[in-house]
């Protein structure tokens, strides 16, 4: 493994992982009104289309931090929807 392929790793892994934050703080706080749903619908289609290319490319490290990335926005896209105030 080179340096080229550390980096590229360690750059998934930080980006994957940024969302884990927010995730903890809408679950505690049972609130979520704040998160934009169309900003993360939209972040799900790039983060699905890197995920597919690197399907396509046998990427493993690409496949892998995007899938995970996808995952945890769909669970924060959830907690959008559980948490919403009624009328909102």
């Amino acid at each position: 493994m080179d340096v080229t392929q550390i980096v590229g790793i360690v750059a998934g892994i930080l980006t994957a992982t940024s969302l884990i934050p927010q995730l903890v703080k809408i679950i505690k706080e049972k609130k979520a009104d704040d998160v934009s749903p169309m900003m993360l619908i939209i972040l799900m289609a790039g983060l699905g289309l890197w995920a597919t290319y690197g399907i396509m490319k046998e990427d493993w490290p690409i496949i892998i931090t995007n899938s995970f990335s996808f995952l945890l926005n769909t669970v924060v896209l959830f907690f959008r929807y559980r948490y919403a105030k009624k009328g909102s």
